[in-house]
């Protein structure tokens, strides 16, 4: 953690990390009610759909995030209705939907020329490529998540551990999925940058997961994937920047470490 705290001086050191610890909180709580829903396929069906749509908006010579951006959300959505309308063949319809923007972003990419190394920045993340614009999102981004979770704290309760009976007290469980849905879409978009489209669903994934091994509640699972995320991130902007390794990777490679020790944690006290 020294290294982190020596480096902030450098204002792209302190934009980089203001944002990976925006996203990563963003990220740990929509990943509570993903992971508890069973649906955290759905961050890597977008990560995907991200880098093939940030691809074509590179050789289009597009804004690559303002191209990507409604694309990736209008993913989320088709893959939310495909999940709730089919349910036997959601996961089924997003690992297709997967692949397919992967290998179509590949060929792309080698289509086009001269774009290989911004793909492979957007690809792994890069935190020489933060910017004052991805300091203003990751924040608003930040807030929307944190104050989704806050207003309607009860109703996402609800509908994550009881769709029954929320249709029954009549909560529009479709419309909660929707917002769910897009404000994932949101922050794979605005993560993409930082840590990378092949890593995005990482901080979505184990931070809940580790939480959900040493957590009794709901409330503390949703309060500690938000630490879990935000240490996990620290410590892996800390070690990329004391060892030269892609930042992205560190930061999952920590949380991947966190994941390990929780599963421990789990298997001796119980």
């Amino acid at each position: 953690m020294g290294a982190l705290f020596d480096v902030l001086q450098y204002p792209f050191v302190l934009r980089a990390v203001t944002v990976g610890v925006l996203v990563a909180l963003s990220a740990a709580l929509l990943g509570v009610i993903l992971t508890l829903k069973k649906f955290t396929l759905i961050g890597h069906g977008l990560s995907d759909v991200g880098f093939a749509s940030l691809t074509i908006g590179l050789v289009l010579g597009l804004p690559p995030l303002l191209f990507a951006g409604p694309a990736v959300v209008a993913a989320a959505v088709v893959m939310m209705l495909v999940s709730q309308h089919y349910r036997t063949s959601g996961d089924i319809a997003i690992g297709i939907a997967s692949t397919g923007a992967l290998a179509l972003g590949i060929i792309v990419a080698a289509a086009g020329p001269g774009i290989n190394m911004d793909v492979h920045n957007y690809m792994f993340g890069s935190i020489l490529s933060v910017d004052r614009l991805d300091v203003v999102l990751a924040s608003c981004l930040a807030l929307v998540v944190a104050g989704t979770f806050i207003v309607l704290h009860n109703r996402l309760f609800l509908v994550t551990y009881d769709e029954p009976f929320a249709r029954t007290a009549g909560v529009n469980v479709a419309a909660y999925h929707l917002v769910v849905s897009v404000l994932t879409a949101l922050t794979v978009v605005v993560g993409m940058r930082m840590v990378g489209t092949l890593l995005i669903s990482g901080l979505i994934i184990f931070p809940a997961i580790t939480a959900r091994n040493i957590s009794t509640s709901y409330k503390g699972m949703v309060a500690t994937a938000a630490a879990v995320s935000v240490v996990g991130c620290l410590i892996g902007m800390a070690a990329s920047l004391a060892t030269n390794w892609p930042a992205g990777a560190s930061i999952v490679a920590v949380n991947i470490l966190l994941y390990l020790a929780s599963f421990v944690w789990r298997r001796v006290v119980g």
